[in-house]
């Protein structure tokens, strides 16, 4: 399947801004069944420094906001071709390790709940091999934590999630890739697109988990949406959390608010 996807951020500012950096991953993945045919970003009210590829693989840029700006647009768009292979990645590659995959992050740290998770499944992984537990460790996760908008932020980690028993696609990455760990797999969080059926405007970007398995290597879960991805998914980037992955992520100096808008489409 073919997707062509428009992801316009909008910042703006309340006062004239005195020094801003953005670091961007806007630039989807080639490899595993997903090719890149054309892809173009560009900024207005800023200026791109360098671009690189981070330790995760993840096409970076770095981009400096002009002194005195009040707005900023960061437009990516282009058109990627998927092939649907049921969530299977297969072998792992780059430079970073796969025993980091194993090690929990501050958003991903075990506390009592989620150690009390990975304990009422773990007769199941030790009982059956192949990918069959992680699915349903998949299905727990939504089950215990019900997808709900505005209730958590970028900065809620998987353990305060799961306590709350409320959250969106990104606690529920969170919470599956720390689950996975406690039971010994390596485990990563991907974020990137989702066509939606019936739906071509959205406002925000998708997010979903990785896990590592000896029969099959990497394995998509989405959560969320109780499937594993398919031809409707782009990935973008990925990293031992959503810090690694975030699509924008910058540091600001001076004083006055921030506005930040959305707008995303993803079409066939």
């Amino acid at each position: 399947m073919r997707l062509k996807i428009t992801h316009v951020t909008t910042y703006t500012y309340d006062t004239p801004v005195e020094y801003a950096l953005q670091q961007l991953r806007l630039i989807p993945k080639s490899g595993h069944g997903q090719g890149v045919i054309s892809w173009s970003s560009s900024i207005t009210g800023g200026t791109k420094q360098v671009s690189f590829d981070d330790l995760f693989s993840n096409h970076t840029e770095l981009v400096v906001v002009d002194p005195g700006a009040t707005r900023i647009e960061i437009v990516s768009e282009g058109d990627v071709e998927i092939e649907d292979r049921g969530g299977v990645l297969g072998r792992h590659g780059g430079p970073a390790p796969l025993w980091l995959f194993r090690e929990a992050t501050p958003l991903t740290a075990p506390g009592t709940g989620l150690r009390r998770l990975a304990s009422g499944l773990r007769a199941a992984f030790d009982d059956f091999t192949g990918i069959e537990p992680l699915h349903a460790l998949s299905s727990e996760v939504a089950a215990a934590v019900a997808y709900e908008t505005g209730r958590t932020d970028s900065g809620t980690g998987a353990e305060e999630a799961l306590a709350a028993g409320h959250g969106v696609c990104q606690d529920h990455a969170h919470i599956m890739i720390a689950v996975a760990r406690l039971l010994g797999y390596p485990a990563r969080y991907v974020s990137g697109y989702l066509m939606m059926d019936g739906q071509v405007e959205q406002d925000a970007s998708h997010a979903w988990a990785e896990v590592w398995s000896e029969a099959l290597g990497w394995v998509g879960f989405d959560v969320s949406n109780g499937i594993s991805p398919d031809s409707r998914y782009v990935r973008v980037a990925t990293g031992r959390d959503y810090r690694d992955a975030a699509p924008i992520h910058g540091l600001r100096l001076g004083a006055g608010g921030e506005d930040l808008h959305v707008s995303l489409q993803v079409q066939q």
